[in-house]
């Protein structure tokens, strides 16, 4: 059987055992290959890298969206930027209090083929009467925008390719201008261990902007390094301050079936590591 090896890093790498290819193709934006692992699932891979399985994204997109909804405890109206796979446009849509939810993804490609190749992902979330695709590039899409949101997700690939944009100084301050009062932004920011330079050029951008800043945790095993960190910014700091008792009653009252978020999880994963922690000097 053919092996993928990733190519995220020059002197380090992981390789999965392609089972099957189930499409490749060179998009206009990346190049993007759909195969088969016999312990993940189906593997979604661009321009060399990971960027979801089906064995656990659950991991990544409940935590990217369920983190910031519960926090906020008001959100109504939700943008995404990236998140092509439709897995967090899956979770943020379980909330039956948001009431709009506008995804810009950047290449079709993305979509279209998980939605044939990889259904279990997003399931009927691109159906959804709630959400509105748009196809643009989101550093556009922030910067022209008239509409507010109470969330903000960028689900981006790193800042490598098409995702470079969406983390410059620049589409930060168009995404502060998108919020409404109390609102939340998170971001994708890697594996810190490997990654750091991304970590701390994120943390000294938001700095600038937001007047809440930091990071939260999550292992996501498909991603070489393990723990990785979810950036943070809000306008006033009060969502972060949530009580956990007051996560536990939303959680409680939601009633979303999810398997690795929970009230716990939310209240301990502000807890940074010494290594990490260093970082944010």
């Amino acid at each position: 059987m053919e092996w993928y090896q990733e190519t995220l890093y020059p002197d380090i790498g992981q390789s999965f055992r392609m089972a099957r290819v189930i499409h490749r193709v060179k998009t206009e934006h990346q190049d993007l290959v759909i195969f088969e692992n016999r312990k993940m699932g189906r593997i979604l891979a661009l321009d060399g890298v990971i960027q979801t399985t089906e064995g656990d994204e659950f991991f990544y997109h409940e935590m990217m969206g369920h983190v910031p909804i519960f926090a906020h405890g008001r959100a109504r109206r939700v943008l995404i930027v990236g998140g092509g796979d439709g897995g967090l446009l899956e979770e943020v849509l379980k909330h039956k209090s948001v009431e709009r939810v506008v995804m810009v993804e950047i290449d079709p490609f993305v979509i279209n083929l998980c939605k044939k190749y990889l259904p279990s992902i997003p399931k009927k979330a691109f159906e959804d009467k709630r959400a509105e695709i748009v196809i643009a590039d989101g550093a556009k899409y922030v910067a022209e925008t008239s509409e507010r949101f109470d969330v903000i997700m960028i689900d981006s690939t790193d800042p490598i390719g098409p995702g470079e944009v969406l983390f410059r100084p620049e589409f930060y301050a168009n995404c502060k201008r998108c919020m409404n009062p109390g609102g939340v932004l998170v971001n994708q920011n890697g594996v810190p261990y490997f990654q750091a330079e991304e970590l701390t050029t994120t943390w000294r951008r938001l700095k600038k902007l937001f007047a809440d800043v930091t990071f939260y945790g999550v292992p996501v095993p498909s991603y070489y390094g393990s723990f990785m960190t979810l950036g943070w910014a809000s306008l006033d700091g009060k969502a972060r301050a949530t009580p956990r008792a007051t996560i536990e009653r939303r959680v409680k009252a939601a009633k979303i079936a999810m398997r690795y978020y929970n009230a716990d999880i939310h209240a301990g994963c502000f807890a940074l590591p010494n290594y990490i922690r260093s970082l944010l000097k």
